[in-house]
């Protein structure tokens, strides 16, 4: 994290653990507010890696799971890097700044991701470099969102996934009441000045049940090479094009898809209790005695408890009667998603 950000939200009673952003002294109301108002979150859980030069965006596409050949200034988009076998090494969300595509992942597994994309410049005329440090990253939802961008003269998108620059920054859309505003830290601290008067500070709990509710997992160390798109529901939130061309795995991904072998997707649940690590198993009652899925990320819930987003066979999932940890375990009880899992 930049050292003059982390000044500026330790000036606003924001709590560190580690040094790793965390709240405002409160996660218990934090959520609750996330879930009935408007609320406005440091991003500090990804890191970004920026990739600039002539043919930036043509090794972007080469690599990743969607099209960046053809990615229009005023777009964002979703895309993953896969392992050979198809396997999930990380996602992203990637958006223009300028020249510059700028790639937004889990903070915990950027350095590694980053030093694996290196690997494939060779002669490319591309340049990778840490941008953790250069740009902030702001969350904003709730109802009265959009209202409070406007009230900051900010030029909203219409669209999900848009994208619209500003001095100092880009205001991106991410689902129809979720924004995210990526600026330099002079703009990102006037614009917090602002946007906290009109919408509730809160940590980075609270925006991860937001992403939950809205079907958005995220790649992390500990599911790193677990699943394959499909597996997340990626292609469902637009991260995967099937017309693009080759890229490292995409035999696998396309064959899941061709030839109708997607037999395991990503659910939202909630379970009593404690929240289980990414990548703990889950156990059904058609396969009791081996793994039908993971835990993909899991946070406190609002109402009590802990919500999730897990990836498992559909079968065991219909079923119904899906474990954490062991065949004993707490049982989840499945949630509705914002789209449909076909």
């Amino acid at each position: 994290m930049n050292p003059v950000w982390k000044t500026f939200l330790d000036s606003r009673g924001a709590r560190f653990v580690d040094g790793r952003f965390e709240d405002f002294g409160n996660a218990p109301a934090e959520l609750a507010a996330a879930a009935a108002g408007t609320v406005l979150a440091p991003l500090a859980r990804f890191g970004l890696i920026r990739a600039s030069g002539e043919e930036a965006a043509h090794f972007l596409h080469r690599l990743l799971t969607n099209d960046v050949d053809h990615l229009p200034a005023e777009r964002a988009e979703r895309c993953g890097l896969c392992s050979p076998k198809g396997r999930l090494l990380a996602d992203f969300l990637l958006w223009r700044e300028g020249q510059d595509y700028l790639l937004q992942l889990s903070a915990d597994i950027q350095p590694a991701v980053l030093k694996r994309l290196g690997m494939y410049v060779l002669r490319s005329k591309v340049k990778l470099a840490d941008a953790s440090e250069d740009t902030v990253l702001l969350g904003l939802a709730g109802p009265q969102a959009e209202a409070a961008l406007d009230a900051v003269d900010l030029d909203v998108p219409a669209e999900v996934l848009g994208a619209s620059p500003f001095p100092g920054g880009v205001l991106l859309r991410l689902e129809a009441g979720h924004f995210q505003i990526a600026a330099c830290v002079d703009a990102a601290s006037r614009l917090w000045a602002s946007l906290a008067s009109r919408a509730s500070p809160v940590g980075t709990a609270a925006w991860r049940w937001l992403e939950i509710a809205a079907g958005v997992p995220h790649i992390s160390a500990a599911t790193q090479k677990e699943f394959v798109p499909q597996m997340v529901n990626l292609e469902l939130t637009g991260g995967v094009s099937f017309t693009k061309g080759c890229y490292p795995g995409q035999e696998v991904v396309a064959r899941t898809r061709y030839l109708g072998k997607v037999k395991r997707r990503a659910y939202r649940a909630r379970l009593d209790g404690d929240c289980p690590s990414p990548g703990t198993d889950l156990y059904s009652a058609d396969l009791p005695d081996q793994s039908c899925g993971k835990v993909i990320e899991a946070v406190p819930s609002p109402a009590g408890g802990c919500e999730l987003l897990a990836s498992m066979l559909m079968a065991s999932a219909q079923g119904g009667a899906v474990r954490v940890g062991n065949a004993q375990g707490p049982l989840l009880e499945f949630l509705p998603l914002p789209y449909p899992l076909e």
